[in-house]
């Protein structure tokens, strides 16, 4: 059975555990992070030297990054409608599971540390209207994406794309900051909201 290291907490690991949802993957999930087992020890920095959590075991297969485990799940079980296997239609999936992983998560990742962890060492008051600024910017950049869909993030069908942005908009939606209006992006919410992996593992009532 495919084992999945990390806090069910976590918005990573929260990625892999929807997309197990969708694909229909049982797993065991075992308890590591903050407030569980210590990802600083030398057992787990030979799983992943960076430390950080989901990780993946899947038979003698070790794997980490989040988006990397969300892609190899959808390819190994043939999940074309999550991951097309034409190579332009794929990569117009990657390209906003990227631009989330770096653009998006960047963006909010000051803010998100100052206002929902409270974080002693973001608490630097421009910083924070800047980040607050930059990720409602790039919000509405998903935005115009989801109204010139009219769907989903890549189009009329549900991909990973959604899985990852779909916890963003989630994070985005919760965290106490002053929101535009973005009409394409409540929608989105509300269609994602159907689903019940994203309301297990994303709308769930964690940030």
């Amino acid at each position: 059975m495919l084992k999945i290291l990390g806090k069910s907490s976590s918005i990573n690991v929260r990625k892999v555990l929807w997309t197990c949802a969708e694909i229909g993957i049982p797993y065991d999930l075992e308890q590591w992070g903050a407030g569980a087992q210590a990802t600083n020890t030398p057992y787990f920095l030979s799983l992943n030297p960076n430390g950080m959590v989901p990780v993946i075991q899947d038979g003698p297969a070790t794997l980490w990054e989040s988006n990397s485990i969300c892609r190899y799940l959808a390819g190994k079980h043939q999940r074309v409608d999550l991951l097309p296997a034409e190579p332009l239609a794929r990569a117009q999936v990657e390209k906003w599971m990227d631009w989330q992983a770096t653009e998006l998560n960047n963006a909010w990742r000051y803010a998100f540390m100052a206002l929902v962890r409270r974080s002693a060492a973001h608490e630097d008051p421009a910083a924070i209207t800047a980040s607050v600024l930059a990720w409602n910017r790039h919000m509405a950049i998903l935005d115009a994406q989801l109204a010139n869909t009219g769907a989903y993030a890549n189009g009329a069908t549900f991909t990973l794309a959604d899985i990852v942005l779909g916890l963003s908009v989630h994070r985005w939606m919760a965290a106490p900051i002053e929101r535009p209006q973005l009409s394409a992006v409540d929608i989105y919410y509300a269609r994602l909201s159907e689903r019940d992996g994203f309301m297990q593992h994303g709308r769930n009532g964690l940030p």
